[in-house]
């Protein structure tokens, strides 16, 4: 590959960060165009100010969490960076890959963007979203066995979530996170794909991936939960277990937001259409705390940034055009 084809590639990916943005956007607003204005407000009024207060302190800790994944993989490749660009980068990261879905991608050419503006190698970034699907995976691991501990037998229903196809998914979680766990210890060596060498987390760091990503699972969670206690009486005990499960069921389906498969798990353990209404209202209010305000506030904070950044680059570049006439004069 030329010098002048991997620039062209490299502003091809780094463009691509504002495309995955803007798909954001438009999934968002075509899941949110499917209801009225008035279902939307009338369904926001009728919860408490004090449960909605409460759910946005939620989404606010789960992106900090979310936040923190880029955190560990700073560390996971031994480099330092500002507090305030990890957790920049990273909440508008999984603000855009929350809403877009197909978040190694989405959030991975958002990444690029920005830290290639930090003066970070390619292979360091490719490095870090690694390690970062990797913090989800296992996090994904633990809580569908603490899910499928917790849930109900009757939350799991018929078909392609049944009570078998469930009990198979928690084994093979199980398995992978005990497999994750003991390569952490006893694997040494490095595995090299296309170039670049990647290496086995420490233990403590392991874990560290499953306590941030459960985390961040368990703050979304309070999210709907504090929405859905508006309308109705559930135990948060068996609230949990089909939040998890439908939530990695959501993203493996790549669904952006879990669109319909929180409807279904949800329906079997509150039936009856009185209370599909208040599910409906609780699950609007959640779409709007946990993925449309942090896509408009990321939005607001990268625009501004880039705004910024342009700014600072005019006298630059004003300088460099004096100094190059000057330079053709003499």
């Amino acid at each position: 590959m030329s010098g002048k084809t991997k620039r062209i590639f490299k502003k091809i990916l780094s463009w691509s960060g504002l495309f995955f943005f803007g798909l954001a956007a438009y999934m968002l607003y075509h899941q949110l165009s499917k209801y009225e204005w008035a279902d939307i407000e009338n369904a926001l009024l009728a919860i408490p100010s004090h449960n909605l207060w409460c759910a946005c302190l939620a989404s606010f800790f789960g992106y900090v969490a979310l936040s923190s994944y880029d955190f560990l993989a700073l560390k996971y490749i031994k480099k330092k960076l500002a507090a305030w660009k990890w957790i920049f980068v990273g909440f508008i990261g999984f603000s855009v890959s929350n809403n877009a879905g197909h978040a190694i991608v989405s959030g991975g050419a958002i990444r690029y963007r920005l830290y290639t503006r930090w003066r970070f190698h390619g292979t360091d970034i490719i490095k870090m979203i690694t390690f970062s699907g990797f913090t989800y995976l296992v996090a994904c691991f633990f809580l569908i066995i603490l899910g499928y501990l917790m849930t109900p037998d009757h939350a799991f229903g018929d078909g392609s979530v049944s009570r078998l196809t469930t009990s198979i998914t928690a084994l093979i979680s199980l398995i992978g996170l005990l497999l994750y766990f003991w390569a952490s210890v006893y694997y040494k060596k490095p595995f090299i794909i296309k170039g670049v060498e990647l290496n086995m987390p420490s233990f403590r760091m392991a874990l560290a991936q499953v306590v941030i990503g459960g985390f961040d699972i368990v703050m979304a969670s309070l999210v709907l939960y504090f929405t859905l206690t508006a309308f109705v009486e559930i135990p948060f005990i068996t609230f949990i277990g089909v939040f998890i499960i439908a939530q990695v069921l959501g993203v493996f389906s790549q669904v952006p937001g879990g669109l319909g498969v929180f409807e279904t798990l949800f329906m079997y353990i509150i039936p009856g259409e009185h209370n599909q209404a208040m599910l409906f209202g609780a699950l609007i209010a959640y779409r709007i705390i946990y993925y449309l305000l942090p896509l408009v506030i990321s939005a607001i904070a990268l625009l501004s940034y880039e705004i910024a950044l342009n700014i600072q680059k005019k006298p630059h570049k004003r300088r460099i055009s004096t100094k190059a006439k000057t330079a053709k004069k003499n």
